[in-house]
């Protein structure tokens, strides 16, 4: 076994799997989830490796001190955080983890999906209250809907294999992709979601393309009312458009595990005072909240890491 004598440094705690495997390459990981990005910066030429989540953007100022970086690995998923276009014209691969974390997407927005249409978290609230309302909270089946899937990478696709034995009709449109079609979706242009879906999903990055990509435009060009699943990237919706819809009735109901109003870290909410749309959404019976969990299990916190263990020893061989 060849043993290699690289410095790699963790900005943010993932699991110790990551760790574990690269000492037995002869790594030497060190973790400094602390420091300030102006910290880093003076130390950042020590190192071969930087292992990230969303702690700290990773733009071209930190990129040009990092003169011995060979990769920038993200414990996740997105890569709205890494300058990758920079990093690239210094040679320094970026590499993440979808692999990792698809599964629980997947799953994750079909419960939400799941617990919206038949009012699950509203009926626990009610009986914990102790009100018995049956009629005020019949649901609708999933069962014969047509859900359209927006992006069809690896959570669009984890998605479709969920809906799998559900009867139903199962449409993707992915912008950079063709002839992707498999056992588990029928793919898809745009305007053929527009006429038929009553569920739209979205898995797409964060990018300027996609930033606000869900507005008033978009909303209003779908033939019927549906019901719409976030489990992306905040931004990709507009709150404001999103709550005019729900209110009007074209969007039956929201579930969200991400916000427009994160931080750039994803650890938090930025507003200290909530804007009238997020408050909407707060006391909304139409909408489900969870706090960017969707591919956050014991599981895929493992699966991250060896997904990223295998991809590093690649580069560092």
């Amino acid at each position: 076994m060849i043993v290699l004598n690289k410095n790699i440094l963790f900005l943010d705690t993932v699991h110790t799997a990551l760790r574990d495997e690269l000492k037995k390459i002869g790594c030497h990981c060190e973790l400094d989830d602390k420091s300030s990005k102006e910290e880093i910066e003076r130390k950042i030429g020590d190192y071969d490796g930087l292992v990230i989540r969303s702690r700290i953007k990773i733009d071209a100022a930190l990129i040009d001190k990092a003169t011995r970086l060979k990769f920038i690995a993200r414990a996740g998923a997105g890569m709205e955080n890494i300058d990758v276009e920079y990093a690239a014209r210094k040679k320094i691969k970026c590499i993440h983890a979808p692999e990792g974390n698809r599964d629980a997407v997947g799953e994750h927005a079909l419960g939400m999906l799941l617990s919206l249409m038949n009012n699950l978290n509203k009926a626990d609230r009610e009986v914990r209250e102790g009100k018995w309302l049956r009629e005020e909270n019949r649901g609708h089946e999933l069962m014969f809907k047509t859900v359209g899937i927006i992006g069809y990478g690896n959570m669009g696709s984890a998605f479709a294999r969920r809906l799998n034995g559900f009867s139903v009709m199962a449409m993707a449109y992915d912008k950079y992709k063709k002839n992707f079609g498999d056992d588990f979706i029928i793919e898809a242009n745009m305007e053929a979601l527009y006429e038929e879906a009553e569920v739209v999903s979205l898995h797409v990055p964060l990018t300027k393309e996609t930033e606000y990509m869900v507005n008033d435009e978009f909303i209003s060009r779908f033939k019927n009312p549906f019901y719409l699943i976030n489990t992306s990237r905040g931004k990709v919706v507009k709150t404001d458009d999103l709550v005019k819809h729900i209110k009007s009735g074209k969007i039956l109901g929201a579930a969200l595990d991400v916000l427009e109003y994160e931080t750039s870290s994803l650890e938090k909410l930025e507003p200290k005072d909530l804007p009238p749309s997020l408050k909407y959404l707060y006391e909304s019976d139409k909408v489900i909240l969870t706090p960017h969990i969707a591919g956050w299990t014991y599981e895929s916190n493992q699966r991250i890491s060896l997904v990223l263990a295998e991809k590093i020893a690649k580069i560092l061989k």
